[in-house]
């Protein structure tokens, strides 16, 4: 997907509509700033407001990842090149945040052993002690909460019974028996628990 070439199709298509920046940006509910970086080819409408994008524009959402007005004897197949573009970069922006989830769970264990380590090894006085204590628990479970989080919202759960792949709450991830990112959770489709693997993409 070439942001350069949607970001140019967009400001002609803008222009088209006899619209500056910010009144695109004032239909939309978002700053003239995101519709000057599209346009500048810095990044890509979210997929939130891309429909009501493409209302405004006058184009189809096919229109706009492609960066042109699509013929309607390519149509078909422009639109399949759009859907493995987008998937391949849903894979590869879920690989980038899952790995930001391993690194925090990380950085938060660390940091924990090294402060439980510190006040039995290095400190004396019982009220640094206790401080140090209170602080690397704190430490420990905002690390992992919040690396959960990024877990929970990345991808999506494959039940291993019906293979149905859904987003479950956080709670459910947070509470839930695990080894690595495979977790023991019930299934909203066939309702039944079993060992559901996390995987990228559906």
């Amino acid at each position: 997907m070439n942001q350069v070439k949607i970001g140019k199709f967009i400001a002609i298509c803008r222009k088209e509509q006899n619209l500056t920046q910010e009144q695109l940006a004032e239909k939309l509910g978002i700053t003239y700033k995101a519709v000057s970086k599209w346009e500048c080819g810095n990044g890509l409408p979210d997929a939130s407001i891309m429909m009501e994008l493409c209302k405004i524009l006058k184009i189809t959402v096919n229109d706009l990842l492609s960066g042109e007005i699509i013929k309607t004897e390519n149509y078909n197949e422009k639109a399949e090149e759009n859907l493995l573009e987008m998937a391949k970069k849903e894979e590869i922006q879920n690989k980038n945040m899952m790995m930001y989830e391993w690194v925090i769970g990380c950085l938060s264990s660390i940091t924990f052993l090294v402060l439980i380590f510190t006040l039995y090894f290095a400190v004396e006085n019982t009220i640094v002690k206790v401080i140090l204590f209170i602080l690397a628990f704190l430490i420990l479970i905002i690390g992992i909460s919040f690396a959960l989080k990024i877990e929970t919202e990345t991808g999506y759960y494959e039940c291993k019974i019906c293979h149905h792949k859904y987003i479950p709450k956080y709670s459910q991830v947070y509470f839930a028996m695990h080894y690595g990112t495979t977790r023991y959770l019930k299934c909203p489709k066939c309702n039944k628990r079993s060992w559901n693997k996390k995987v990228l993409t559906k």
